[in-house]
């Protein structure tokens, strides 16, 4: 079936190094993805958009198709393209995503030679004036995904997100949501941004990404209200373990929500593509009730639920029922 929802950004070969120091080597993911899952737990058709190489594993695409996510809007490049991500979560709660010789030898483990070389996973992303080879464009859009209800665009290069979200406000897509990219959230990019943001129902920044682009002394509701005055009706500032800020324009409403899971969880296993399950279910719960603070809710869901098992794919598994019943619980 043609997909309603639309994830839009990057497929990628994970690897990561736990806060317990076990290391969990060439799981699929990518920011992509993982907003896919964020939106199929609620029982919706989702459609995976991105670019990927010639090396791209396959078999993952299969498995894509086999939990039902559509990948029409796959773009296969003949060559061939780095796809890897590395992460290491740190006893202290922080995350680095260079060095991974470095923290390998942390753990007393050979580095896996595919990560020979490796530099980080967002290389070229802050490049106003090139796209990456991986880096969607409006070119790439699909026709059978035309008729989506909202696309979500997951973390990408500046050219994307700049072009693509004027592209589909053109292109009648009712609702566009926008997680930007953190190598390009800097003051020296701010006109770029300020560019595009016209044309987004929601921009969904992280709170470090707040602090990148506006000072590290910035008062985040602040800063909400600049970045709707550039031209976001809504804006949630993505808190990692302490939840989400919501802010929205035509109310001047400030929400704050806790995450699902009260600090040192045991049921939390992997926040990798925490924010990106937030993202994927904030859109199909701000489609389904044009409500922003319950679209929140939708989306705490699904970062709940990807937290608790390693992969992507891993929610997936879970019984249907698992989302609603959880957004049942919350307050």
């Amino acid at each position: 079936m043609l997909p309603d929802y639309v994830t839009g950004g990057g497929l990628r070969i994970d690897t990561l190094i736990t806060h317990t120091g076990e290391a969990r080597i060439g799981l699929p993911g990518g920011n992509a993805l993982y907003a896919a899952v964020g939106a199929a737990l609620w029982g919706e058709n989702v459609g995976v958009w991105a670019r990927v190489g010639s090396n791209y594993p396959l078999t993952w695409l299969a498995q894509l198709a086999a939990h039902g996510l559509a990948h029409q809007g796959i773009v296969h490049l003949l060559e061939p393209h780095d796809h890897r991500t590395f992460y290491a979560y740190l006893p202290n709660g922080s995350r680095d995503d260079a060095d991974p010789a470095a923290h390998f030898a942390r753990i007393g483990q050979p580095l896996p030679p595919f990560l020979r070389g490796y530099v980080h996973s967002t290389l070229g992303q802050d490049d106003p004036a090139r796209y990456e080879p991986l880096a969607l464009r409006p070119a790439d859009w699909p026709p059978a995904y035309a008729h989506a209800r909202a696309v979500h665009l997951s973390p990408l290069s500046i050219c994307t997100h700049r072009d693509v979200a004027p592209f589909l406000h053109s292109a009648g897509i009712p609702q566009i949501t926008v997680d930007p990219g953190e190598r390009y959230m800097t003051p020296a990019l701010a006109d770029h941004i300020r560019r595009f943001l016209p044309y987004v129902t929601a921009f969904l920044p992280s709170d470090q990404e707040i602090r990148s682009l506006f000072g590290p002394h910035a008062a985040q509701i602040d800063v909400a209200r600049v970045l709707t005055a550039w031209g976001a009706p809504l804006v949630v500032i993505k808190r990692g373990a302490a939840g989400v800020l919501l802010y929205e324009r035509d109310s001047d409403r400030v929400t704050e929500l806790p995450a699902f899971h009260p600090p040192h969880d045991p049921r939390v296993i992997d926040v990798t593509g925490a924010g990106d399950a937030f993202c994927g279910g904030f859109m199909v719960g701000l489609s389904r009730t044009g409500d922003p603070r319950h679209a929140a809710r939708y989306g705490l869901v699904s970062a709940s639920l990807v937290i608790e098992g390693y992969s992507a794919l891993y929610a997936l598994t879970l019984p249907p029922a698992a989302a609603p019943h959880r957004l049942a619980t919350l307050p």
